[in-house]
């Protein structure tokens, strides 16, 4: 059978249960690399420019890893996934980073995905699957199968040995912290120090970005003042502000990989927003030398913090 292998980072968490649809459809086995680890993260570093963020040295550091176990390498370069709206322009351009920076490279698919037009991304999935069958039917039924599984919001959620994501509860006396970032920091585990875990162990309630049904984080991000030219970004915006302005958050950790120039905007954005209704809000950036243990004891103290505040001193500020 032949093997298309797809790099587990950036939009892998969006878009996989699609493309592992598609690819089934068409008897063609889709191979992810493995979870994030030191090793993966060093064949980055070893093969991506000193420039890049976190998530694109990881993702360089998959590819390497699936280099030789795989007849083609499936990096699709999503282009827009709403009508003007686009993504970053490092992500756009990762399939030619991947190109002139890893050698020995199976053959490259990176098909142009604009998912804002119906009829630009049935044409990008036809020319993949000519590739590999001219049967038209089998073209079809792996269209539909593909843009059914899309239309199931959240099932990578289901990918095996992710944290069980527990669902925003108004009853719950729990603390409920909003994790806000890109799906590609919020869900990889070795790159966020497994916080979700140790969120669930400490018995708080997370509440992430997918919790929010699309129409409301769109129609909230809509409340901003200038428009936002990012899908990823007006999704963390419309978030962050339907659950501060419904109250039904305690707190904000935001996760964020160094160098993000998108993230460098929406931080700002986020955290004048959660001052304004006197939410604990924090940043937890990293890159590839970010240590665990500083890590453990900074989100620990912010959990502890929120604890005191919420117990004793509900009318001292947070950020003062």
């Amino acid at each position: 059978m032949i093997k298309v292998g797809i790099p587990r980072g950036l939009y892998y968490y969006d878009y996989f249960p699609l493309w592992k649809s598609f690819f089934d459809s068409l008897n063609i086995e889709l191979v992810s690399s493995d979870k994030t680890t030191k090793d993966i993260l060093n064949l980055g570093i070893e093969n991506c420019v000193d420039e890049a963020c976190l998530p694109v040295k990881i993702f360089h550091g998959h590819v390497v890893y699936l280099r030789d176990k795989v007849d083609y390498m499936f990096i699709p370069k999503y282009i827009s996934l709403y009508k003007r709206e686009y993504n970053c322009p490092k992500h756009l351009g990762i399939a030619n980073m991947i190109y002139h920076s890893i050698g020995d490279l199976p053959q490259l698919i990176a098909p142009k995905i604009k998912l804002n037009s119906n009829e630009d991304f049935k044409s990008a999935i036809y020319s993949i699957g000519k590739m590999f069958t001219k049967d038209k039917s089998l073209l079809n039924k792996a269209y539909k199968e593909s843009m059914l599984s899309h239309k199931k919001h959240l099932d990578w959620l289901k990918i095996e040995n992710m944290p069980r994501i527990k669902k925003l509860d108004n009853i719950s006396e729990k603390i409920k912290i909003l994790i806000l970032g890109h799906s590609y920091n919020i869900y990889d585990d070795f790159v966020n120090m497994n916080i979700l875990q140790k969120l669930v162990e400490m018995d708080i309630e997370i509440i992430t970005p997918d919790d929010i049904p699309e129409k409301e984080y769109r129609q909230y991000s809509d409340g901003f003042s200038k428009r936002i030219f990012w899908t990823g970004g007006r999704k963390v915006v419309g978030a962050a502000y339907a659950l501060i302005e419904n109250k039904e958050v305690d707190g904000i950790i935001y996760l964020s990989a160094f160098g993000c120039g998108l993230d460098s905007v929406l931080i700002h954005i986020v955290e004048q927003k959660a001052r304004s209704e006197n939410i604990p809000f924090m940043i937890m950036t990293f890159d590839e030398q970010t240590g665990e243990a500083g890590f453990n004891t900074r989100f620990e103290a912010f959990i502890d913090m929120m604890k005191w505040r919420n117990g004793f001193e509900n009318n001292i500020s947070t950020f003062r």
